[in-house]
């Protein structure tokens, strides 16, 4: 499967910045892995047999649930795209269910970058197009907001 936004582009549109959603969707996984981890390395320590089958059956469980977010977090990354041409903003999400935005780069108004301080120690953040008669769209949790406002602000 290619990429969405090479399937639209139009004759002399060029692709100028792309970006995609922050390896933060990773972090639930992350988290589910060190409890895993932690309930096997505990399941160690105990002598009984029921103690430690009881922690080996808590590190699967965590570990089936790390399986789980870390496979949703990369089909999620997988099929969002959020490109910037030379013409227009693009943000595509979904594999089945499709879900798009495009916005003329004449008709952007304003845009806005809302970072937390955990977005801004890790470059993350929401970023929010407006249009002259085109509507609001907010575009979540993206990897590096600022590079993207500035590629659709700069003309």
């Amino acid at each position: 499967m290619g990429r969405y936004i090479d399937d639209i582009l139009q004759p002399g549109e060029k692709v100028l910045y792309s970006t995609n959603a922050h390896w933060i969707f990773y972090l639930p996984a992350i988290g589910a892995w060190i409890v895993a981890l932690a309930f096997l390395v505990l399941s160690r320590l105990f002598v009984d047999s029921t103690a430690m089958l009881f922690c080996l059956a808590l590190a699967a469980i965590a570990a089936v649930f790390a399986i789980y977010k870390m496979l949703t977090a990369w089909f999620h990354r997988w099929t969002t795209e959020t490109d910037v041409t030379n013409l227009r903003v693009v943000h595509k999400t979904g594999f089945i269910k499709r879900r798009t935005f495009e916005m003329s780069l004449d008709k952007v108004e304003s845009v806005d970058v809302n970072q937390s301080i955990l977005g801004r120690l890790l470059n993350y953040g929401n970023v929010t197009v407006r249009g002259v008669g085109e509507g609001v769209e907010t575009i979540k949790t993206i990897a590096s907001p600022l590079d993207f406002r500035n590629h659709i602000t700069a003309r």
